[in-house]
């Protein structure tokens, strides 16, 4: 965003850089450690967080000399540190989130319970933070953004990835007097059943991890992506699990479908009075991307619409042809701590979660294993059908253990398992479902 641009270049005028803590050095803290280094001048990556210090090390280790690098075990430590300009890494989130001198924290981990505690001290400790963590997102950033705005700082998701390219596809739209009504994410492939073991070769092909990547490909990731922009708009989904038109039903011989084919194939869906609808398509061309369809009221407007190729509507198409992940994670930490600005802030209650649901026939005594394994995939639904139902989240499925049989394919329900002891992220659902008004 060009104003950004100059208002970081000021703040490296001025010798004055936006310091960052970072949780998380897997694969996209490695990118994001890169992108603040050699790409964004007025920013600088103070500390880093993981419950691996060597992986810490390793991220810092791509951009300054390892012989600065700094281990501390306590806040004081991390604050020396900081003051001293020396990069510093921790096994603590808490620690770090709580350091003075850093104006912002960014979380990468995708975990919950590690990832919450250091979000929670952000806050405490008046510090925006920004999520690359659409798993903790999807399940309890509402009541995350209740905290944050009575603490006054900013609670967001990031630019980049896909849920912050829509949304900024779709401010550009209400901008220009367009209102939406769909927004849709363009996949590749879906596919629920997907394993560990199936995706194991692209997995090691990128330097991923494999259940991260299975969960993409059996459409949990993109579940909590889209449950969270509905969150951010007041969307809904049209159907659990979301269309997911896919014209190609996944046969390579199938030619690909432009994406204006698409449109007519999603109008019986849209409701033009309606608050608008979230969703995924699969085989588009081009791809990958972002899209929304939106409408305009006005005939003058209309014909101006026309003029400029985007047709006769009544819905017209925007596309953005691509996310960029943590390339533009530095514009979203410049949005928060200069502006004041959110790249993707819940509005209120939830709209939309993500609801556990069985990949594998699940027996008594089984013990469901993490997102992206062999045991369970997420759906996004509404949060009226989720609260009557009691479906269970499946931002709290790991680890619990069924109590009941369930059938492959089958949504799960917190009468079917019990949930283990002890665990944060269940207390702030709870505490999300109270605040709300939500429970069943």
């Amino acid at each position: 965003m060009i104003i950004i641009d100059t208002a970081l270049q000021k703040r490296a005028a001025e010798g004055r850089p936006i310091k960052v803590g970072m949780i998380g050095a897997g694969f996209m803290g490695r990118g994001v450690a890169l992108q603040i280094a050699h790409s964004t001048p007025g920013m600088q990556l103070c500390a880093i967080a993981a419950r691996r210090g060597a992986q810490a090390q390793a991220v810092f280790e791509q951009i300054v000399d390892p012989a600065t690098i700094v281990r501390a075990h306590t806040q004081a430590q991390i604050e020396e540190a900081i003051h001293r300009g020396q990069p510093v890494i921790t096994e603590d989130p808490v620690a770090l989130a709580r350091s003075g001198g850093l104006d912002a924290i960014l979380e990468v981990t995708g975990s919950m319970d590690y990832a919450l505690t250091g979000a929670l001290a952000a806050i405490e400790s008046g510090k925006h933070i920004l999520l690359m963590n659409a798993e903790l997102d999807g399940t309890i950033g509402p009541l995350l953004q209740v905290h944050a705005a009575k603490a006054g700082v900013v609670f967001s998701n990031v630019d980049g990835d896909q849920p912050g390219v829509q949304m900024n596809l779709l401010r550009f739209m209400r901008g220009i007097g367009v209102r939406p009504v769909f927004c849709g994410n363009i996949k590749a492939l879906q596919d629920p059943y997907r394993t560990p073991i199936t995706q194991r070769a692209f997995a090691e092909k990128w330097g991923q991890m494999p259940h991260k990547v299975t969960a993409f490909a059996d459409g949990t990731k993109i579940a909590f992506e889209q449950a969270i922009l509905a969150n951010g708009t007041g969307m809904r989904v049209a159907k659990r699990g979301m269309l997911g038109l896919d014209p190609t039903n996944q046969d390579p011989t199938q030619p690909l479908r432009r994406l204006e084919e698409y449109i007519p194939l999603l109008e019986p869906y849209l409701d033009p009075e309606g608050p608008g609808i979230v969703d995924f398509i699969v085989g588009a061309h081009p791809g990958p991307g972002v899209f929304a369809l939106g409408m305009h009221g006005d005939p003058r407007q209309q014909h101006y619409l026309k003029l400029y190729k985007l047709g006769t509507g009544p819905y017209y198409l925007f596309y953005t042809p691509y996310h960029l992940c943590h390339f533009e994670v530095p514009t979203s930490i410049a949005r928060a701590v200069l502006f004041q600005d959110g790249a993707l802030v819940p509005l209120g209650a939830p709209c939309v979660g993500v609801v556990a649901t069985a990949k594998r026939d699940l027996q008594i005594g089984d013990r469901i294993d993490e997102m992206g394994g062999f045991d369970s995939f997420g759906q996004a639904e509404n949060l009226p059908e989720i609260v009557s139902q009691r479906l269970l989240p499946m931002g709290l499925a790991e680890n619990c253990v069924l109590i009941r049989k369930i059938a492959r394919g089958a949504t799960l329900t917190f009468d079917d398992v019990e949930i283990p002891p002890g665990r944060l992220i269940d207390a702030l659902y709870r505490e999300q479902m109270r605040h709300f008004g939500l429970e069943g």
